[in-house]
C-alpha cells in the first residue's frame, strides 16, 4: 500500500512539474510556433544499480505517461511533433543506488539533442524543456 501511495504522489509531482515547464515555454507574441513537424525522441539514461520508475513527456498538450517502469535506460517511441508545436518536455524519476547516482532526460529533434537535464542522489528527478 505505502509503494501506491509513493508512485501516486511521484507520478503527481511529475504531472505538476510537466504543466508547470508547458506554461513556463510559452513564448512571446513575437515568436512564432514551429512551422514544419518534427521528429522527436525522449530518453532517460540512469547511473549503473539506478532504477527508473517513471516518465512524463509529450509535446503542447499531447501528455504521455509511463510507469512501472525499471532498468537504467529508457527511450520513447519517435513522435511526430506537428507544425505548430511550441513545447516539447519529460520529467522523470527513479531511485539512485547511492549518493552518486545520476539520472539525465533527454530530448532529440529530428535526431539532434537539443536539451537535457540532470539529477543526482538516491531519489532522482530530471526534466528537460525544449521550445520549438
Amino acid at each position: 500500500m505505502k509503494n501506491i501511495k509513493i508512485k501516486t504522489f511521484v507520478l503527481s509531482f511529475f504531472a505538476m512539474i510537466l504543466v508547470t515547464g508547458l506554461m513556463s515555454c510559452k513564448k512571446d507574441d513575437a515568436e512564432t510556433p514551429s512551422k514544419s513537424s518534427h521528429k522527436v525522441v525522449f530518453k532517460l539514461v540512469a547511473s549503473a544499480g539506478s532504477n527508473i520508475s517513471t516518465v512524463v513527456y509529450g509535446y503542447d498538450g499531447q501528455v504521455t505517461t509511463a510507469t512501472s517502469l525499471s532498468g537504467t535506460t529508457w527511450t520513447s517511441p519517435e513522435i511526430t511533433a506537428p507544425a505548430g508545436t511550441i513545447s516539447l518536455n519529460i520529467a522523470a524519476g527513479a531511485t539512485g543506488a547511492n549518493a552518486n547516482s545520476t539520472l539525465k532526460a533527454q530530448i532529440f529533434v529530428d535526431g539532434e539533442m537539443k536539451a537535457e537535464g540532470n539529477s543526482s542522489g538516491t531519489v532522482l528527478s530530471a526534466s528537460a524543456s525544449f521550445g520549438l
